[in-house]
C-alpha cells in the first residue's frame, strides 16, 4: 500500500514538471511561432532620388492626306482590281463597272420629263393668258414686282380714304338733317315764333347737361384720391406720397364745389329759358318758322342724297381697284408659277446634259500614284457618289498618330520630340516627331492630346489603321519621395503604398501595415515618384509571401 501511494505521487510529480516546462516554452517561443504565421514581406526605404521620366502609350496610324477615289455615279461593280496594301500608278485600274446606265442619269431623264409635263399641263391651264405667259418668259426682278404691287396698294388706301371723307359728308348732313326734324317736332302748330326762345332754351339745357358731366368727373376725382390716400397710409406708409395726395384732394375738393355750383346756376338758366319758350308758345305766332323749318330741311336732305351718291362712286372706284390688285396678284403667282416650272424644264435638261457628258467607261482608274489604304465597295455592290470607293495614301505623303496623356506628363514633353517604338520588331526606320499638344477634347480639364509625324525613312511598309505603341521623352528629374514600382498599389479609392510601422510589446516589436494613400507624378521602368504625407526614409512594403490588408500584422524577411 506505502509502494503505491508512493508511485503516485512520483506520477502527479512529473507530470507537473512537463506542463511547467511545456508553459515555459509556449512562453519564452510564442512570438517566434506566431512569426512564421503571418505574411513575409519585402521592404524599401521612401527617399530622394532621380526618375528618367518617358511618357508611354499607343496610338493609331492615320493618313496625312488620304486621296479618295469616288465614282460620280450610282454603277455596279463587277471587278476589284486591287487589294489594300498593293502600291498603284496613275491611270492604273482600281474598279470595273457593269455596262448598265447610271442610276443619276435615269433619274435625271425621269426628271426632266416629269418638269415638262407639269410645265404643260400648267401652261395649258384656262387661267394662263397670253399676258402671263410672256411675263413668264421675263426674268422680271422680285424688286420691280414689289414696286408695283406698292403702287396699286397706294391707289386703293387712296380710293379708301376718298370713301371715308364722303361718307363722312354724308353723316354730317344727317345729323343736320336730324337737328331740323327735332326742331321741327317741338316747334307748336300755332302763330307764335319761338325760335328765338327754342334756341336760348336749348343751349342752356346743353349747358347745363355739361356742367352736370363736369361734376361728374369732380366727384369721381375726389373719391378716387379720398381712396388712395386711404390705401397709401395704412399699406405703404409714404408721408410725402400721402401729403401730396391730399394736396391733390383739396384741389379735387375746390373744382368739385366750383362744378356743384356751375351746375345749380346752369339749372336755374335752363329753367328760365323753359319758362320762357312755354310762354312764347302760349302767346305768339309759329306758323313762318315751321315753313322756313321744312324749307332748310328739303335742302338738307337733298344735299345729303347727293352725298349719297357721291358716296356710291366713291365706293365703286374702290372696289375696282381692289380688284385690280388681287387680279394682279393672282397673275404674278401664274405668271411665277409658270416661269419657275419653265425653270426646272432648264435646269432638268442642263443636269442630263452635263450626266451624259460626264458618263464613265467600264473602269475606274487611278489619278494619283500611291498606295491602296481601303477599299469600300466589292463586287456585286453599287457605288455611291457621297462615299470613297477606294482610299489611297498619295506617294510622299506621311502619316500622324495621336494619343492621350495626362496634364502632368504633358509637362516633361516639348513640339520637336523624338519618340521611340515599343516592342517592334518590324518597324526599326520610323521617324516619329511629336507635332503638337493640345487639350483633349474629351477631358480639357485633366488631359492633353499629343499628335506625332510619322515619316518612314528606309521605305518601311505601314498604313492608316495600325496600331503602334511609343515612348517619347527622356529627361532626368530629381523628386523628393520615390519608392519601386512595386511599392504602388491600387484599389477603387486610388493609389497608396503600405508603410510598416511597429510596436513596442513585452516580448519584443510588432510590424502592422499601415495604408498611406498617394499621388503618383512620373515614373519610369523600376521607380515612381509620389506626393503623400511622408518625410522619407520610412520603410514600405514592396513584396509579400501572402496578400495584405491595412493594419494586418507581418513579418520582416531576414
Amino acid at each position: 500500500m506505502k509502494e503505491k501511494s508512493t508511485n503516485k505521487r512520483e506520477w502527479i510529480k512529473s507530470a507537473a514538471i512537463v506542463f511547467l516546462t511545456v508553459m515555459l516554452v509556449l512562453t519564452f517561443f510564442s512570438q517566434t511561432i506566431m512569426n512564421y504565421s503571418l505574411p513575409e514581406v519585402a521592404t524599401n526605404y521612401v527617399q530622394s532620388g532621380t526618375i528618367t521620366t518617358k511618357v508611354r502609350g499607343t496610338g493609331m496610324v492615320e493618313s496625312t492626306d488620304p486621296y479618295n477615289v469616288i465614282v460620280k455615279e450610282t454603277r455596279k461593280v463587277s471587278g476589284v482590281a486591287v487589294k489594300v496594301g498593293d502600291r498603284v500608278e496613275k491611270g492604273d485600274v482600281l474598279l470595273y463597272l457593269a455596262e448598265k446606265e447610271s442610276t443619276e442619269l435615269e433619274a435625271a431623264r425621269q426628271s426632266l420629263a416629269d418638269a415638262q409635263d407639269a410645265y404643260d399641263k400648267a401652261f395649258l391651264s384656262a387661267e394662263i393668258n397670253e399676258g402671263i405667259i410672256q411675263e413668264s418668259k421675263k426674268d422680271t426682278p422680285v424688286a420691280v414686282y414689289r414696286q408695283n404691287i406698292t403702287n396699286l396698294q397706294n391707289e386703293v388706301k387712296a380710293a379708301e380714304e376718298e370713301v371715308k371723307k364722303a361718307q363722312a359728308t354724308v353723316d354730317d348732313w344727317a345729323k343736320k338733317a336730324d337737328a331740323l326734324q327735332r326742331q321741327i317736332m317741338i316747334t307748336p302748330s300755332n302763330n307764335a315764333d319761338v325760335t328765338a326762345e327754342t334756341k336760348a332754351y336749348n343751349e342752356a339745357k346743353t349747358a347745363y347737361e355739361n356742367a352736370s358731366f363736369a361734376l361728374t368727373d369732380a366727384q369721381n376725382k375726389v373719391s378716387e384720391l379720398q381712396n388712395r390716400i386711404s390705401v397709401e397710409s395704412t399699406v405703404s406708409g409714404n408721408d410725402v406720397l400721402v401729403e401730396n395726395l391730399e394736396a391733390q384732394l383739396l384741389e379735387a375738393q375746390r373744382v368739385q364745389n366750383t362744378a356743384q355750383n356751375n351746375v345749380n346756376q346752369t339749372r336755374l338758366v335752363m329753367e328760365q329759358a323753359q319758362a320762357a319758350l312755354e310762354n312764347k308758345k302760349a302767346s305768339g305766332d309759329t306758323s313762318a318758322t315751321l315753313t322756313n323749318l321744312n324749307n332748310q330741311l328739303s335742302n338738307v336732305n337733298a344735299a345729303k342724297q347727293n352725298a349719297e351718291n357721291a358716296l356710291s362712286e366713291k365706293q365703286k372706284v374702290y372696289e375696282e381697284k381692289g380688284k385690280k390688285l388681287n387680279d394682279y396678284l393672282s397673275d404674278i403667282n401664274s405668271a411665277m408659277n409658270l416661269g419657275g416650272l419653265y425653270d426646272e424644264v432648264v435646269k432638268a435638261k442642263t443636269q442630263l446634259e452635263k450626266l451624259e457628258a460626264e458618263v464613265l467607261g467600264s473602269t475606274v482608274e487611278s489619278d494619283i500614284s500611291g498606295t491602296v489604304m481601303a477599299i469600300n465597295v466589292s463586287s456585286g455592290q453599287e457605288t455611291n457618289p457621297m462615299d470613297a470607293a477606294v482610299v489611297l495614301q498619295p506617294d510622299g505623303q506621311g502619316y500622324t498618330m495621336s494619343m492621350t496623356v495626362t496634364n502632368e506628363q504633358a509637362k516633361y514633353l516639348s513640339v520637336g520630340d523624338k519618340a521611340s517604338l515599343v516592342n517592334s520588331w518590324w518597324y526599326n526606320n520610323l521617324d516619329i516627331t511629336l507635332r503638337s499638344i493640345k487639350p483633349d477634347k474629351q477631358e480639357p480639364a485633366k488631359k492633353k492630346l499629343l499628335t506625332f509625324g510619322i515619316q518612314s525613312e528606309y521605305g518601311d511598309s505601314i498604313s492608316s489603321g495600325q496600331s503602334l505603341s511609343i515612348s517619347v521623352g527622356q529627361k532626368n528629374i530629381s523628386y523628393d519621395l520615390t519608392v519601386p514600382n512595386s511599392a504602388i498599389r491600387e484599389d477603387n479609392n486610388g493609389k497608396f503604398i503600405l508603410q510598416i510601422e511597429s510596436k513596442s510589446t513585452p516580448l519584443g516589436n510588432r510590424y502592422y501595415a499601415s495604408r498611406v494613400d498617394v499621388e503618383v507624378i512620373a515614373s519610369d521602368e523600376t521607380t515612381s515618384a509620389i506626393k503623400a504625407p511622408l518625410y522619407g526614409w520610412e520603410y514600405v512594403i514592396t513584396t509579400s509571401t501572402k496578400p495584405i490588408v491595412p493594419g494586418q500584422q507581418v513579418r520582416l524577411n531576414d
